[in-house]
């Protein structure tokens, strides 16, 4: 089986995404402590795999929701 694109791209961007936010998560409840490195990674971890299959589930939903607000948007104008 070759992987596609569509499906490495979801999970790419939702480590990155998972990487920054518990980054900046971690640090405004924790700040930076000693053990802050430790913290985050643990919560990289654990956030990845859920940001990945959000990023799946809500992927084929998203075209729709951009569209009905760029029409919301047209009519105010």
């Amino acid at each position: 089986m070759r992987l596609q694109a569509k499906y490495v791209q979801p999970v790419v961007m939702a480590g990155l995404m998972a990487f920054l936010m518990t980054a900046f998560v971690t640090w405004l409840n924790l700040g930076f402590r000693p053990d802050f490195v430790a913290l985050w990674l643990k919560a990289f971890i654990s956030a990845w795999p859920l940001a990945s299959l959000a990023a799946f589930v809500a992927g084929p939903v998203t075209p729709g929701i951009t569209l009905a607000i760029l029409r919301a948007v047209e009519r105010l104008r």
